[in-house]
């Protein structure tokens, strides 16, 4: 595998073969004539996923199946694949088809065209697809932790998302911190740059990590992001002073 690589998809998944078999592709479209890698990470799938990849990968040398024996939550699954991620972007959308990758270049491009400040392109889902208590209750979590956390991200649970390597690296991790990308990255002084994204219909299945669950231990770590928040006040403007006097570029 090239260590060159402009971008690492991370997908993490539970039982998602079906959706997987028309979501590996669309990647490999969306990303053609860029050096990429897709890192798919099995959160202890038993639907016969590791088959599918197994099978897939023969063809796709761009394409990494990495296995949790057994389920850890999705959280865990991303880190997963930012820890073994080679690219200098990590991108990452949900296992279940709703996330359009075709989006991928667009945010990647933001970034780029954008400072170094700029470390975060997060996806904004238009015409949401989900059901009524899974759509309005999202509403209700965004409005109540835009109003908390300050990070004017209108869909923080948006799947799509693509950050620089480095700075996912450097950010605290907790159970659900995928799901707080915006204000940590705002936290951190960086910048987050927002693209408007088409949310698709689930074609198969239903998800595999609970609702409610998320509701109750995402108001737990509402509170630990907005302790993190407050907890760190000012952001130093760093410049190396050399010898010679002259100053050295601001960070």
């Amino acid at each position: 595998m090239s260590h060159a690589l402009e971008v690492s998809v991370v997908i993490p998944c539970k039982n998602e073969k079906d959706n997987l078999a028309f979501l590996i592709d669309e990647v490999g479209s969306a990303l053609a004539g860029r050096p990429f890698e897709l890192i798919i990470v099995d959160d202890g799938s038993d639907d016969g996923t590791d088959q599918l990849l197994q099978a897939y990968s023969i063809e796709r040398p761009w394409l990494r199946h990495i296995r949790h024996e057994k389920s850890c939550g999705q959280s865990n699954a991303v880190r997963t694949g930012l820890l073994h991620a080679q690219g200098e972007f990590i991108a990452t959308l949900d296992g279940d088809g709703q996330n359009d990758p075709a989006f991928f270049p667009q945010m990647i491009d933001a970034l780029k065209a954008g400072d170094p400040d700029h470390a975060l392109a997060a996806g904004q889902r238009m015409k949401r697809t989900d059901g009524f208590v899974k759509k309005y209750g999202s509403r209700l979590a965004n409005s109540i932790r835009q109003s908390l956390l300050k990070d004017n991200t209108r869909d923080s649970g948006c799947g799509l998302k693509v950050i620089r390597r480095q700075v996912f690296l450097n950010l605290p991790f907790f159970e659900a911190w995928h799901r707080f990308l915006p204000a940590l990255v705002v936290r951190e002084g960086l910048k987050v740059v927002h693209i408007d994204v088409i949310d698709r219909g689930r074609s198969h299945g239903t998800s595999k990590y609970g609702i409610f669950d998320r509701l109750w231990v995402g108001i737990l770590d509402l509170l630990g992001v907005y302790w993190l928040r407050k907890r760190r006040k000012k952001i130093p403007v760093i410049k190396e002073i050399s010898l010679t006097g002259q100053n050295g570029p601001e960070t």
